[in-house]
């Protein structure tokens, strides 16, 4: 059974970084792409960005472009977000995804979350 786990989150400053780290258990993550998503309060869950598995490129939503970065250590099974530059508007539930099956792009696997919180 294919576990994700987040840690990482906490309270930052506006303008501030957090890193969060998603680790893997139950398989290999190797050739599965991974994702992060967000939902803040009131509001649905949001797609942040991916990372593939082949040629670790990265795509990002428009709003964190620029500010997140995604990259993974298949070694460690554990793939990351560099967040820099927090808003207020960061502010969210992240969560950490993974394809179902290797060369997949549907998100199968998710973790619980871990919570963000940028002040102003």
């Amino acid at each position: 059974q294919v576990q994700l786990v987040e840690s990482g989150g906490g309270l930052v400053q506006a303008g501030g970084s957090l890193r969060l780290s998603c680790t893997a258990s139950g398989r290999s993550i190797t050739m599965y792409n991974m994702g992060w998503f967000r939902q803040a309060p009131g509001k649905e869950r949001e797609f942040v960005g991916r990372i593939r598995w082949n040629d670790r490129s990265t795509y990002y939503a428009d709003s964190v472009k620029g500010r997140f970065t995604i990259s993974r250590d298949n070694a460690k099974n554990t793939v990351y977000l560099e967040m820099n530059n927090l808003k207020p508007e960061d502010t969210a539930v992240y969560y950490c995804a993974s394809a179902g099956a290797p060369l997949d792009s549907r998100w199968s696997y998710w973790g619980q979350g871990t919570q963000v919180t940028v002040s102003s």
